[in-house]
């Protein structure tokens, strides 16, 4: 059993956060002794799971929801895999995006890196978009996709 300041370090959360948490009613049948309280394994994996669909966008109410769902049991599985498939796809779909604007800050930093080297804009210019090298043409299309 770990303390409140004991998990908040292992997940790098501030207390107030964990507090909010279990005010929420996102680690129910959370143990008490002397009114503290004492956070077990099961709460760890749900803490893990929290923030995971935190960090994929979910609000606090639908992770409140899926809490719900897991304490109904088997009969919820269906909803807490949509769930997940949901938050997969729309994740999918942020990396997507991510990977498009990485890629057009790697096809910038390489056109005026070209740019500098040459003096000026118009041999890079020139190169857009058939006489790409390689390394660099990948990048640019992505960049430029829709």
């Amino acid at each position: 059993m770990y303390t409140i300041g004991q998990v908040a370090e292992m997940f790098g959360l501030p207390v107030s956060t964990l507090r909010y948490y279990d005010k929420q009613g996102l680690f129910p049948g959370l143990e008490r002794a002397s009114g503290i309280r004492r956070f077990g394994d099961r709460e760890l994996e749900a803490l893990r799971v929290i923030e995971c669909l935190k960090k994929a966008g979910m609000e606090i109410k639908d992770i409140r929801l899926f809490m719900k769902w897991c304490g109904e049991g088997p009969s919820t599985y269906p909803k807490r895999k949509a769930m997940f498939e949901e938050r997969k796809a729309h994740m999918e779909s942020e990396i997507a995006n991510m990977n498009r604007a990485l890629d057009m800050l790697r096809f910038k930093c390489w056109y005026y890196e070209q740019a500098i080297q040459g003096g000026s804009e118009e041999r890079v210019k020139a190169l857009i978009p058939d006489d790409l090298p390689e390394e660099i043409k990948g990048a640019y299309e992505n960049a430029h996709a829709r």
